[in-house]
């Protein structure tokens, strides 16, 4: 059965004139009149009493008319909700973050700067599980719109970003910083630089990660050697900062992420300055993307970084 049946038979009861009906559904007479019998063969019985003028519906027709006009209305209702939701899509400009940027910088920031311009931002992309490089690939795919991800020279894939047809904004800046848990005396239980004999216990992230080729760039570039040993890896700072808090050992986070436990005195630095890594935290976009909502979103926030530099 078609829908256009349906539609057929409803002009007809209401007009009760075959090529009235045909007219106002802007098809022949013929036509009409064969798509109406096809509905009667699918439906096995009668619905149009032909003997009559004006024709009128026979007793199975006038239920038939109720549930058809119940179905297309519900398929008129449907459809247009289904035009809602893809213009709504349209609108919105996909983005892709980290757990750790999503945490402690996007929910603060991003997400109240999108609202106080009115566009609206969907950041359900599933990438719980993604390296660094899957970051790349999505903004490079078109799967998102904007990437907000950590910056440091050392990151080896981001170079790919490095081409005319993307730009980015700094938006932030951030320091990658050791911390441990405190000991009875208040200070931190593991502190660097270690013992080579008794390896600092170390949280680190993945080789493919983010983070992991910073942090390892910068200790080969310390006077010291950093005495660590490596008992877990992961992608996220969040689960860095949880083992830290547990007294797993040793590892660096950004500072927004660790801020509240520091604060709070569950937590210390696990040394110097010389072992803080700074970051940036930039926002980047595909030069060739059209979205007419992502540039004006990529306007408006260049014109608030050119008054306050960084978030």
């Amino acid at each position: 059965m078609e829908i256009r049946w349906l539609e057929d038979f409803i002009a007809l009861a209401k007009t009760r004139h075959f090529s009235r009906a045909a007219d106002e559904q802007n098809v022949t007479q013929p036509t009409f009149s064969r798509r109406i019998k096809l509905l009667e063969e699918e439906m096995k019985v009668t619905l149009i009493d032909r003997n009559t003028l004006p024709l009128s519906l026979t007793p199975e027709g006038e239920v038939f008319l109720h549930s058809a006009e119940l179905i297309t209305r519900q398929l008129r209702d449907a459809k247009e909700r289904c035009q809602e939701i893809r213009k709504q899509g349209e609108a919105q400009i996909s983005f892709a973050t980290t757990q750790t940027l999503f945490l402690s910088f996007y929910k603060d920031v991003i997400e109240p700067f999108s609202q106080e311009i009115g566009m609206e931002l969907d950041s359900n992309l599933k990438s719980s599980s993604w390296s660094g490089m899957d970051f790349i690939n999505a903004l490079i795919e078109n799967q998102c719109d904007l990437m907000l991800c950590f910056w440091h020279p050392a990151i080896p894939f981001i170079h790919t970003l490095e081409d005319e047809n993307y730009e980015y904004c700094v938006i932030a800046d951030e320091t990658l910083i050791p911390f441990s848990i405190i000991n009875n005396e208040g200070e931190a239980k593991y502190a660097l630089p270690g013992n080579r004999r008794k390896p600092l216990p170390h949280i680190g992230y993945y080789d493919n990660s983010f983070l992991q080729p910073v942090i390892l760039h910068h200790l080969q570039r310390q006077k010291e050697v950093a005495q660590l040993k490596t008992i877990n890896e992961n992608y996220h700072s969040i689960n860095v900062k949880a083992m830290i808090k547990e007294g797993f050992g040793i590892g660096w986070v950004p500072s927004r992420l660790m801020s509240d436990t520091l604060e709070y005195g569950k937590v210390a630095l696990a040394g110097e300055k010389e072992w803080h890594i700074p970051l940036e935290i930039r926002l980047y976009r595909s030069k060739m993307n059209k979205n007419p909502n992502l540039n004006t979103f990529w306007e408006s926030l260049k014109e608030r970084l050119k008054h306050k530099k960084r978030f």
